[in-house]
């Protein structure tokens, strides 16, 4: 490996060799390994041991995984002094390492891989400057697919492209999964991000659902086997020194929430089973137990109607500690979703704690409430000051706090962190979006790629694939690529065919953070819809649709010569499909419904129960190609 940087600690450095010639760090720059250091050690047995020589301090601050942030060059984020400390995303990275003495951050916002791997290093060189030098855990929101929502993905430049989960669940090629998860591990490990908080294992059971495009569909058996791929693909057979780990979300599956709205907000905290279908739910999470995910995160939703208590899953000890623990066995890290304890701000508007069912609650009592619920970790805090003050005044045991401390440094053990937590800026220029990753993940744009019709008129031929050198009306494309298959025109009338881009609908709510949470309706205003069909009237119009949600689209289905869907496809990789210079495999990963009446008439926790959508699960068209 090429040297690091100069953030590299020296007295990190040394390599020493122990009797049989096996190296080992001397973590202290002392000379002296104790037990915890020696890598021939089994993780367990050096968890123990350190644990044994923390303080409760040191105990707490492991227990919290908040976001932190990265300057555009690489440098640690360090606010003027008054940040609030309470508040991660203006606090420094110091005060929160050195301080608080957290070690488990949620990388906010991006920058180049280079860049992101030399953050990396300074970061865990300040975690080196602390008494036992307990090196930082890096989490991330998925990072290779099209969509940017700071709550859940983060569209990194940089790192190959691939489609959104729905789309890898449209193809149902289970080892393209476990590749491009793969792919996901290599380009994390190249820049230091060592735990993925993904994927999601919830149904896609109601549409309207803002977070549908981070799920793999409606149907529990193609999901469960989508996500086993995808946990094998990042942790391999077992977790280990090349591993990321998997934080599989949202147990026990996320997807029924009342009339679609999402749980972040207040509106949406209640999860529903109208269909008396909550085991259903579960089938995926099973697969990822069998596949050995190393991490769960609860829902913030509550349960309604069900045998558990009404309160967010993250307090909820029937479901972790009964159902979770006890009925499935499940002894890796629980970590809750984030900020289930401390009011905030984000983007200068009130954002309150998601403390459903505890809303009256305290905050050192939700704490508490989680800890005794079997969570180890609190996501998107930075308060261990309360677990201090619990086990002080004899609220929580301190060999509770250790029973999670000891899963929280295991896992670090194994990751290999203790023994090399640096990376290689310069492998990480090279692996991050290299050539042959982003082939891949374009080839998968194209082949998730789903034709729903392909009809210009009862008698006529198929329109698709389209010739090479037509003349082209475009909309929602870059006029560069167009350009590439065809003469562009500037309006229907001059063209031979026109391509349009468009997405589903949604209600536009807020500007702020609520803004970027898709919910509501599906279908198409009368203002949206004429332009559209306005051009498929007057020329034969292929309309490629991003299906984030399942879209209510009877009209356009009807007058538009071809209708394709796409789950997160570049331009390119959609005009390769239209013009035949790729194929399309795509199968639809959940129904279209044929009208909202269908929709709000369903149950949130039924898988495609419209009774007669106007595209059914698994419907896709071939289309001739070469």
């Amino acid at each position: 490996m090429s040297q690091h940087p100069t953030t590299r600690p020296p007295t990190r450095a040394p390599l020493l060799q122990a009797p049989d010639g096996t190296p080992f760090r001397d973590l202290n720059g002392n000379g002296v390994m104790e037990p915890y250091e020696d890598p021939r050690l089994p993780a367990g047995e050096r968890a123990a041991d350190l644990v044994g020589r923390m303080s409760l301090e040191e105990k707490a601050g492991l227990l919290f995984q908040t976001m932190v942030g990265i300057n555009p060059d690489g440098s640690l984020v360090e606010p003027e002094s008054g940040a609030a400390d309470d508040d991660p995303m203006r606090a420094s990275t110091s005060r929160m390492v050195t301080g608080k003495l957290m070690n488990h951050f949620n990388l906010f916002g991006a920058a180049a891989p280079r860049r992101m791997a030399e953050w990396n290093n300074r970061l865990q060189a300040l975690a080196a400057t602390t008494r036992l030098g307990i090196p930082v855990t890096i989490s991330t929101d998925p990072r290779n697919g099209f969509m940017d929502n700071p709550a859940a993905s983060v569209h990194t430049k940089g790192f190959s492209l691939w489609p959104e989960p729905p789309g890898l669940a449209a193809i149902g090629d289970e080892e393209l999964v476990r590749r491009h998860a793969d792919i996901v591990r290599r380009e994390y490990l190249a820049v230091g991000i060592r735990l993925a908080l993904h994927p999601m294992a919830d149904l896609a059971t109601e549409p309207r659902w803002a977070r549908v495009v981070g799920t793999f569909g409606s149907d529990a058996g193609l999901a469960a086997r989508m996500v086993a791929a995808y946990i094998r693909g990042l942790q391999g057979d077992t977790l280990g020194a090349t591993s990321v780990s998997a934080m599989t979300k949202h147990f026990p599956g996320a997807g029924p929430q009342l009339n679609g709205e999402d749980a972040h907000f207040a509106y949406g905290r209640e999860q529903v089973y109208p269909g008396d279908n909550f085991k259903h739910h579960l089938i995926p999470f099973e697969a990822a137990f069998e596949a050995g995910t190393s991490q769960i995160m609860p829902y913030y939703a509550m349960p309604i109607g069900t045998e558990y208590e009404e309160i967010g899953f993250g307090f909820n000890k029937g479901v972790i500690t009964g159902l979770l623990r006890g009925t499935y066995g499940f002894d890796g890290i629980v970590c809750t979703d984030w900020g289930l304890v401390t009011d905030s701000e984000i983007f200068g508007a009130p954002f309150p704690a998601r403390a459903w069912g505890a809303e009256h609650l305290d905050r050192l009592t939700r704490v508490e409430r989680i800890l005794d619920a079997g969570a180890d970790q609190l996501g998107g805090e930075a308060c261990p000051e309360l677990v201090v003050e619990l086990v002080r005044d004899g609220r929580i045991s301190e060999e509770r706090i250790d029973e999670s401390v000891i899963r929280l440094l295991r896992e670090k053990f194994v990751l290999g962190l203790f023994d090399d937590p640096f990376v290689d800026p310069d492998e990480a220029a090279r692996i991050c979006g290299s050539q042959e990753f982003s082939a891949a993940g374009t080839a998968a744009q194209s082949r998730s790629v789903t034709v729903l019709t392909d009809r210009p008129a009862a008698s006529a031929a198929p329109l698709l694939p389209l010739t090479a050198g037509l003349r082209l009306y475009t909309e929602g494309i870059d006029a560069e690529v167009a350009a590439r298959y065809g003469t562009v025109v500037a309006t229907p009338q001059e063209a031979d065919v026109a391509v349009l881009r468009i997405a589903t609908p949604f209600d536009r709510r807020t500007e702020g953070f609520e803004s970027f949470f898709r919910a509501g309706r599906l279908d198409f205003t009368e203002d949206e819809l004429r332009p559209i069909l306005d051009v498929a009237a007057a020329v034969p119009t292929v309309v490629d649709i991003f299906l984030d949600r399942p879209a209510v689209i009877p009209g356009i289905a009807e007058q538009a010569a071809a209708l394709v869907g796409n789950f997160g496809a570049s331009d390119a990789a959609v005009l390769d499909v239209l013009f035949g210079r790729a194929a399309p495999e795509g199968r639809l990963p959940f129904e279209l419904p044929r009208s909202m009446a269908q929709v709000e008439a369903g149950h949130e926790d039924m898988p495609n129960d419209s009774g007669d959508p106007l595209f059914p699960f698994g419907h896709g068209l071939t289309i001739a190609i070469g």
